[in-house]
């Protein structure tokens, strides 16, 4: 039985990169990886292939309103054979990049599943086993099917089938307000199908601010998708030539019908397999690994990161919460846990929803004080002449030094935009000093200091 310092489950973003800085740190490093294909959700099935997608649908949105510019554009439509073969593609040459430096031979490869017989034996599926002194369970998420009659047995898409689709589906209706949902709800109107999207909650985008969802879901509609909100899920069934679903919806019990299904309610940890009770790490009732501030759950010399264990579902998080995990087992001097006061979020509907730092929200169920100050897109010259008049730029402040606590940007290129705030976070930088700054005319990006202007004044200096 071969025996690591340093064992990843998991080849995904956490994964890989706990691994590639436990070898650069000297350490004897396996990576298990059991998947299909190597390359992780955000590679092969999440980040790089829907924003592949949606920038393609993008473009087809612009040319078919063309007009607003003054331009003229017939017979602009979705040949969905190139746009899938297009994004095989591109994702190809991603792949490729991650299993070239998996099977690099900084660290041992297994191309099995694994589940933990004892806290520091793994049995592969194999019938291989593994010693390790340490380990990083990055095994990430899977699709949720929550207990509503008719889902488990609906012929119902996920994300995956979506990003796969070869074709224009006629319509689509689609279960589910969070970020996948509406990014490919958005993606499927605007390739051709009618969609229609019944969320639970209130609003779509639950976890952001009310006002800033209320921006995307004005957009939606405006686009045509049917969209509604507030709702209580009956049940789904599967008819001859499609699905029904029926929910209450204002007190009214509603039915939709449409040619397809799209399951977009959710995902939950991928920990069932893994045999974590023998290797004592404690779970919560969804499955997701508990860990305290450096990663390690309740078994100490065990670690995990990414979507499997949280708080936060993001690819730039899971590989910071990896790379600590790896130099805290390697004894590094001076770490410091994940900085949650730095977290940026985005969200790429068209118009884009982007937050960074302390919000609105927080502040207020944690009683402190704080400054905010907002500007709309349809008041500023450059966002004026883009016809991207969706949105706004909110700024939030200590109200004492003008420190910068917070952003929240929903509009066009709002995920570009919102770095204007990262290194002044990270800095503890004030609206003065970023005023300080230039900012050049006309551009997007200007808008921003509209904000810090008028917070500038409120503080009197």
């Amino acid at each position: 039985m071969k025996s690591y310092d340093f064992i990843c489950i998991g080849g995904g973003s956490a994964g890989f990169n706990a691994a590639r800085v436990a070898a650069g740190l000297g350490r004897n490093v396996a990576v298990i990886d059991g998947a299909k294909q190597l390359g992780g959700l955000c590679i092969l099935r999440g980040c790089m292939p829907s924003k592949t997608l949606l920038y393609t649908a993008e473009v087809l949105h612009h040319a078919r309103h063309a007009d607003r510019f003054g331009l003229k554009v017939t017979g602009a439509r979705a040949d969905m054979n190139a746009i899938h073969a297009r994004k095989k593609r591109i994702i190809a040459g991603f792949a490729r990049y991650r299993v070239d430096a998996l099977t690099g031979g900084k660290f041992d490869l297994y191309r099995a599943n694994a589940k933990f017989i004892d806290p520091h034996t793994l049995q592969l599926a194999d019938g291989r086993k593994l010693r390790g002194k340490h380990f990083l369970i990055g095994t990430g998420s899977k699709i949720s099917v929550p207990p509503i009659p008719g889902l488990k047995a609906a012929r119902c898409w996920t994300s995956d089938d979506v990003l796969d689709l070869d074709f224009i589906p006629k319509s689509v209706l689609v279960l589910g307000g969070g970020i996948v949902a509406c990014e490919l709800a958005q993606y499927l109107s605007r390739i051709g199908s009618k969609v229609t999207l019944v969320q639970r909650s209130p609003n779509i985008l639950r976890d952001h601010s009310g006002d800033a969802s209320r921006i995307v879901q004005q957009a939606f509609t405006d686009e045509g998708i049917a969209l509604f909100t507030d709702t209580k899920l009956q049940s789904v069934a599967t008819i001859r030539g499609g699905v029904t679903v029926k929910f209450l919806h204002n007190g009214q019990l509603l039915t939709r019908r449409a040619a397809h299904l799209f399951n977009a309610l959710g995902r939950e940890p991928d920990t069932a397999g893994l045999g974590l009770a023998a290797a004592g790490v404690k779970t919560r009732p969804n499955g997701q690994i508990i860990i305290n501030r450096w990663q390690q759950t309740s078994a100490p010399h065990i670690y995990a990161a990414g979507d499997c264990s949280g708080p936060e579902e993001i690819v730039h998080i899971a590989i910071e919460q990896g790379i600590l995990a790896a130099r805290h087992a390697a004894k590094v001097k001076g770490l410091k846990p994940v900085n949650w006061s730095l977290l940026l979020n985005v969200v790429f509907t068209d118009p884009q929803l982007a937050t960074i730092g302390r919000l609105e929200r927080d502040l207020d169920e944690q009683g402190v004080k704080y400054l905010a100050a907002t500007h709309p897109f349809n008041d500023h010259g450059k966002s004026i002449l883009m016809e991207a008049n969706y949105g706004y730029v909110k700024i939030i402040a200590e109200p004492k030094r003008g420190r910068i606590l917070g952003a929240e940007i929903v509009g066009k290129d709002a995920g570009e935009l919102i770095h204007c705030f990262s290194a002044a976070l990270a800095m503890r930088a004030t609206v003065h000093d970023m005023l300080r700054a230039p900012w050049y005319h006309p551009t997007l990006a200007e808008i921003i200091t509209y904000p810090l202007e008028e917070i500038a004044e409120r503080l009197g200096r």
